[in-house]
Order: C-alpha cells, then structure tokens, then sequence
C-alpha cells in the first residue's frame, strides 16, 4: 500500500532548515548508494547553507517545520548550473527523507523549481541526473520533461549524467 500524499510547504530555505536539509541530503545520496560517505561529494551535500548562499535551496517542510525534502536551484550561467543554458533553470541535489517518499514531496520540490524558472523568464530547464535515478525519472517524467540524450555528460570517468529538459 503506498503511503499518502503529503502537501509539504515548499518554500526557500531558511537558517533554521539548512542542518536538516543537509542531513537529508546525505541521507538519499549516500543512503542510497549514489554518494560515497566521505567524499567531497558527500561534503558539499551537507552544506546546506553553502547551496542556499550560492543559489537557492527550496526545501519542503511538514507541519511542525521538520524537512523532509530539498532540492537546489540556480539559474543557466551560475556557478550552481552544471548543464542549463542561460535561458534556463536547473534543479541539483534532489533529496527526500527516506520516512518521505512516495508521499509526493520530490514532486512538489521539482513544481517548485518549474514555477521559480518560470518566475525568472526562463523559456525552460534542464538538469542531470543519474542512470541509476529511476525514481527521480519517473517523477520529471510524469512532470513532463524529457531525455535529452546530445547533451549527456560525464562529470568524471564513470560518474555518466542523463539530462532531461523541458521548455515552456
């Protein structure tokens, strides 16, 4: 039976949510095996506040204000955006807390991201994401992005990244 949907509070970040947010950062990419524990990698999902300073963390938070998902934001062009051009936005380091899933929350974080381009002009968004995401896939595809195979990357010998785009 899956778990109800929840209607997390999607908002940016704030000084009170980035520990969480960093903990349930590593908590998805190293608890899932996407991210070696102690890795730089591992290092920069848990700083939060770094993400929030340098782009934009969106975090979705229940009722009593504990985080239960995060995603960071930056538009083409800065520092945060691996793959967008400047005409879009790019989402990075999308995470939900394990007691999270299936409830809609990387749903709602990745809505969150869609309306932030759109608030910004973009004419769309691209991001990166690995072979092995496939619940994340499901999530941008039911949103309605799509592959873009010609702009795959690789960010390090065997660390291969697919990228999804949409375009409004």
């Amino acid at each position: 039976m899956q778990p109800p949907t929840v209607r997390p509070t999607v908002r940016r970040a704030l000084d009170r949510d980035l520990a969480g947010a960093g903990e349930v950062s590593v908590e998805a990419f190293v608890g899932d095996g996407h991210t070696r524990p102690g890795s730089p990698y591992a290092d920069l999902l848990r700083d939060a506040a770094r993400r929030d300073r340098e782009a934009e963390l969106l975090v979705a938070v229940d009722d009593s204000g504990a985080v239960l998902g995060c995603v960071t934001f930056a538009p083409g062009g800065t520092a945060w955006a691996d793959v967008a051009g400047p005409d879009e936005g790019e989402i990075r380091m999308l995470a939900v807390g394990a007691a999270a899933r299936g409830r809609g929350v990387g749903r709602a974080l990745v809505r969150a991201a869609i309306g932030r381009s759109r608030e910004l002009g973009l004419a769309g968004m691209a991001f990166s994401t690995r072979p092995t995401m496939t619940a994340a896939h499901r999530i941008y595809e039911a949103l309605g992005f799509v592959r873009c195979p010609e702009r795959d990357w690789s960010a390090a010998p065997g660390t291969d990244l697919l990228v999804y785009t949409m375009r409004f």
